[in-house]
């Protein structure tokens, strides 16, 4: 959420600001609320003043006798108490349609993000790895010989309709292993904390990542108020919620891996084939909360600990910084990592990380005291470290060979009890 006093003190470069993102100005209507609502508060105030004054004069006209003045006085306090009864009443309505609205603009962006409208305006900024070159026609994931018999797409419709996925046997075994492999790699060389965290939260903490009140449609409600997480992003930032944090604990690193949904209400008719894009899906996240000062480092250094995950795996990617126009709602800055799948001829996102600065802050009331100082906001990061259903693919897809089987990365093979492959009939090997 955005400071009203730094879009008071210069609305132009906020509008300018949302520009880039292909918005138009807000500025004025933002600050027409703020100035009805202020106006409102300075009534209550001024009703406040009269009532007290009216009050001191009461007991004095009783006191000399006045019955006139003392009965104008006491019908003018009780005129001033309902008046401030209805002013502070409309000042909590100004400032709920005010805070309502701030809800739903977007973060603006850093001036080093590249401008542009959609996804062509991407910029690259680094590679790794290079494609393997097949001596025969590379199969999607889910025409491997290998992943047909661990892939059944017809029997999760049977039980749950449309993008849905059952696993069985190796394809089930090698899902697990990257989630744990991924897990123990943040823990034990990132310096990560472990959490667990539950899949189901309030609407209190979908507001302060910004799912709630924009994104609703694409995330799922029990019939009780409860939310599914589309991440665990929710849960993670949400933790330090309402805090003030002493510096010195910062910056907090978190890491979980946890189911996650999703409605994809907006991408209907995408990526329908395989397990891309499902509404129910597993990802190990990274979360940081850090001091303003630290909060662009903390990014390098968590799309480094995204990078290293495909670099163990040997999966080709590329990296890119996202322009103004293709970036998510609350982020200031991101970088998408694209990982190399043959069966597609292309990159595809596997993770974005995103620095926030103080914008999911502002939502939670999330804090720290610097030394000696008075209390600030956090800035809060997250990222995918990685999926873990997409990073699948791109190890099924990267690791076919010609007789159908596949062959999985070395790093994996003490997480799978030493197996080193899947072959063509299904089976471990």
């Amino acid at each position: 959420m955005h400071d009203i006093r730094i879009i008071r003190d210069n609305p132009a470069a906020f509008d300018a600001a949302l520009a880039r993102r292909g918005l138009p100005e807000m500025s004025s209507q933002v600050l027409a609320l703020d100035e009805a609502r202020r106006g409102v508060i300075h009534a209550a105030e001024t009703a406040k003043a009269e009532q007290n004054a009216a009050s001191k004069e009461v007991g004095a006209a009783k006191a000399r006798g006045d019955e006139a003045e003392f009965e104008r006085l006491r019908a003018l306090v009780a005129e001033k108490k309902a008046d401030i009864v209805r002013l502070e009443d409309e000042a909590k309505a100004r400032d709920a349609e005010l805070r309502n609205l701030l809800m739903t603009i977007p973060n603006l962006p850093l001036p080093e993000v590249p401008e542009g409208g959609d996804e062509t305006g991407n910029v690259e900024i680094r590679r790794w790895g290079t494609p393997r070159s097949f001596d025969f026609k590379p199969l999607e994931h889910f025409d491997l010989p290998a992943v047909q018999p661990g892939m059944d797409f017809a029997t999760a419709a049977k039980l749950s309709g449309s993008r849905f996925v059952l696993l069985r046997g190796a394809v089930a075994r090698l899902h697990r292993a990257l989630a744990q492999f991924m897990l123990d790699l943040h823990t034990t060389e990132h310096g990560l904390t472990e959490t667990m965290t539950p899949v189901l939260v309030r609407d209190e903490a979908m507001y302060g990542t910004n799912q709630l009140p924009k994104f609703a449609e694409d995330s799922y409600q029990t019939t009780n108020g409860w939310w599914l997480i589309p991440t665990s992003e929710v849960t993670l930032t949400n933790t330090v919620a309402g805090e003030v944090l002493d510096e010195a604990a910062l910056p907090q690193r978190m890491t979980a891996h946890t189911l996650c949904f999703r409605s994809e209400a907006g991408s209907a008719g995408k990526d329908t084939a395989g397990m891309l894009r499902q509404h129910q899906f597993e990802k190990v996240e990274m979360v940081s909360i850090t001091t303003p000062e630290t909060s662009l480092d903390e990014h390098e250094r968590m799309t480094r600990c995204a990078e290293a995950v495909l670099e163990r795996l040997g999966l080709p990617y590329r990296t890119v910084v996202l322009c103004t126009g293709d970036m998510g709602f609350g982020a200031q800055k991101t970088h998408d990592i694209e990982v190399w799948l043959p069966g597609q001829n292309t990159y595809r996102e596997i993770s974005s990380v995103s620095v926030c600065g103080d914008f999911q802050a502002r939502r939670m009331n999330a804090r720290y005291r610097p030394q000696g100082g008075k209390p600030e906001f956090v800035h809060t990061l997250n990222g995918s470290g990685l999926a873990v259903g997409r990073c699948l693919i791109a190890v099924l897809e990267n690791g076919q060979q010609a007789d159908g089987s596949v062959l999985l990365p070395e790093a994996l093979h003490p997480w799978l009890g030493g197996k080193t492959r899947i072959t063509a009939e299904g089976l471990l090997a």
